[in-house]
Parts: structure tokens; sequence; C-alpha cells
């Protein structure tokens, strides 16, 4: 079975509150009889739109090919979060790359935030970003952990729009009882998913990459031009950009076998009205401290948008009863909300949370695998895609370097083994450990 097929209708976008409240684009052609590019871009989430927007606009010609419409998978079904850093502390990023390199992917997280907050303003994006990500954590030890955090960011690098929260300012922020305190992030912000893809498609075409929708891709014959097959037609390109993240299935083995998708859910109450301003007090966006993440915020509208609960495997499982629960021990004072909407979504996860950058051959590139990181990174992964197909490899190459290991037990045994870990690290949250 194929990811791309499993849970979701042909060429349509699933039914969720985003999908409810976009901005009308498109439809775009599929692909039909064979063309020529000097780029073909496949996946058309935050990374291919962004890569396909750059490169166009280096004067480069693309063709940007999706199995089905512009933002469909993870890009247009995520918590909208825009937050700082990378997937991995920095303290971490020290560890692993050294300080001067920390630093460069401090930096380029940083270039990051500010290139969605440009690219909304520049194209008049309708997805107006709102300030403030907190983070709300559950035991003492990571509240302190949560501080002295902020302190180092402050002292080592400079940011210090991280302001540290007690339990009774974590109370008063997000109105519940669940968490000994945390910080919250006036540098982060908070944005319509979908509303963004479809912007990101907008200002590509309008540079002159060409989309191609319902356009699935089955193989890619490599050589020094590649040819990209899809159903129907052919793309002959001098240089090949992956950006499927969770959807890339056997496309490309060698980066497959370091990117595993899985699957995450989000929920929407009925509009809360005055009880709004309960939920949360500031129109922030929130994560928690749990392995398996809660995530949450208001619509434009006043519902509460919660995410919540993960699945390994192909088909979803009841999103509303398995979302509300975590909800519900949030905000138990809920309980008489209705859902009207409920969706899910596969993103991609990979062994370090770090994105997996690649050349799997000469002329392809690819980048994937932010860990629920990646609304940001991924439009910052198009930018550095499109730089490294013109030859300034620099920042490619600082990403490509991070350790990506492969998962254990290869194609056959990865998901199997997977589960049994994530079974265990959400043991550890139902059990408050």
């Amino acid at each position: 079975m194929n990811l791309l097929f499993a849970n979701d209708r042909a060429g349509e976008y699933p039914a969720s509150y985003y999908a409810a409240t976009a901005m009308p684009l498109g439809p775009f052609a599929p692909l039909a009889g064979a063309v020529q590019a000097d780029v073909c871009v496949i996946g058309a989430g935050y990374t291919g739109l962004s890569a396909a927007l750059h490169l166009a606009q280096a004067g480069l010609s693309v063709v940007l090919l999706e199995a089905h419409r512009v933002g469909f998978g993870a890009s247009g079904r995520n918590g909208g979060q825009v937050g700082s850093g990378q997937r991995l502390d920095q303290d971490e990023l020290e560890r692993i790359a050294g300080i001067d390199d920390a630093r460069r992917l401090w930096a380029l997280a940083e270039e990051a935030k500010a290139l969605v907050k440009t690219l909304i303003a520049d194209h008049a994006m309708p997805c107006p970003l709102r300030p403030g990500v907190a983070h709300a954590c559950r035991h003492d030890s990571e509240v302190r952990t949560a501080h002295a955090y902020a302190e180092k960011l402050s002292r080592d690098y400079g940011y210090d729009l991280i302001e540290p929260l007690d339990r009774d300012g974590i109370r008063a922020l997000i109105g519940s009882d669940a968490y000994k305190g945390g910080a919250i992030d006036r540098g982060a912000r908070h944005v319509h998913p979908l509303n963004f893809a479809k912007g990101l498609a907008r200002a590509a075409a309008g540079a002159g990459a060409v989309i191609h929708e319902h356009s699935h891709v089955t193989r890619i014959d490599h050589g020094p031009r590649a040819t990209v097959h899809t159903e129907k037609g052919s793309v002959s390109a001098g240089h090949v950009v992956l950006a499927c993240n969770g959807y890339l299935g056997g496309l490309e083995p060698q980066v497959a076998a370091r990117v595993m998708p899985i699957n995450n859910f989000i929920i929407a109450t009925e509009p809360l009205g005055g009880r709004a301003t309960e939920i949360l007090s500031e129109p922030v966006a929130v994560a928690d401290t749990r392995f398996v993440v809660n995530y949450w915020r208001l619509s434009e509208d006043g519902r509460l948008l919660f995410g919540g609960g993960e699945s390994y495997g192909y088909r979803f499982p009841d999103i509303v009863r398995t979302v509300r629960r975590p909800m519900l021990q949030v905000y138990p004072q809920l309980a008489d909300a209705r859902i009207d909407h409920a969706w899910g979504g596969t993103l991609a996860i990979t062994m370090n949370r770090l994105p997996c950058f690649a050349r799997p051959h000469p002329n392809v590139l690819s980048a994937s695998g932010y860990s629920g990181h990646g609304v940001a990174m991924a439009t910052m992964a198009g930018k550095v895609l499109a730089e490294a197909v013109a030859g300034r490899a620099g920042r490619f190459d600082l990403m490509a370097g991070l350790p990506a290991a492969r998962f254990p037990g290869g194609g056959a045994l990865r998901w199997p083994l997977l589960v049994l870990a994530m079974t265990w690290y959400s043991l550890r949250d139902r059990l408050g450990v």
C-alpha cells in the first residue's frame, strides 16, 4: 500500500479546518507528455514549493510534480508553529556538531523564521503570522531545564525573546492546571499552514515555475539528465529535487532508510466564543513536553485546534477518540465542546530528529525528516536546495554533514521496531514518567 493513497481521496484535500478555510487556488493541470526543464522538483509541500520559487527566481526552468494537490501532505495539515532553532536544542547540537557549526545551525534556523515572514509579506499571502509559542512542562525538572535553556540562549546566542514561566505564569497563560511551568518564546510564531503552502504555490507559479498536480511520480531514470516518469508523462531534467518527506515511499531507497513516516492528528472544536480566553489568555500556540507531544492554539474564529496522538503504519485510527482524550486531560472543562473537524497527516522523522539532507545521486538532492519542526525549516530547506543546484552548496553541505543514521531493520522491519519503541515512550507518557 502507498501512503499517498492510504487515507485520502486521490487529488483531494482531506476534510479539515484548514481545508474549510483555505484560500482558493488552482487547480494546476496534470503533466501530459514529455517535457524538459533545468530542474524537476517532486513534491509540492513547503520544501518543494520553496525550492521551485527560489530556483525560478534564479532564472532556471522548473517543473514541479505533485501527486495530489499543493500542500496536500504535512504542509497543509500541521499545527502551524514556526519555531525557533533546530529540532534539537543548542546544547545537543554543540555536542554533535561543535560550537561553530551549532552557531551556524542556529543562524540558519533564525533565517528560516525570517524567511517565512518575508515570503508572507512579499507575496501578500492571506495567512498572518501570530506571535508567541509557549512550552508547557509537566515536571519540575523540565521547568528547571527550560529556564536554564532560555538563559543559555540569551547568554551564548544573544536570543533574549524567551520568557520563563512559573506554575502560576503557565496557568494564567493556558488556563490549565496540568503543567508545572514552562516558557514562552516571543520570537516564534504560528500560521495557517495550508494557506501558507498555497501562497508559496501562487508565488512559485508567478515566478515562472510550472506546477502539475495529479501527477504521481512512478520512477526516476538516473543519468547525466534524469528522466522523471509519471503515469501520463515524463520530465527530462539536469537536476532533480526530492521534496516528498513522509510520502517518499520507495522512490529513493537511500533516503527512505533514514526517514520514517509517522501519522499525527488534530481536532478542531466548535467556536468557543467567550470561553476562548479561558483556554488561552493570549493568542499564542502551545506545545508540551510529552514524548508524543500535545500542541494547540486558537483559530481566528475562536476554535481550539488541538493536536496529539500518533500512529505508525498505513491506516489512521479513530481520530476524534485518539485526540479528544489528551485534550480533555489538559482542558477537562471542554468535555461538552462539540468537535467540528478531525484530520490526520503523515510527517517524517529521523533517528536523531534532525532533518535529512542528502545527495543520493550527483544531480539529485533531497531534504526531508523535519520531525515536527518543519514549517520554517522545510521552507528554508527549499532555499538551501536551490542554492546547491546553482552551485552554492555550503549550507546544503552543513546540513548534509549532520549525522543521519539508518533506521534499524531496513525497509521491512523499521516500522515494527519503531512501533515497539514508540509504544514504550507512549506508556511512559500515560504513566506520567
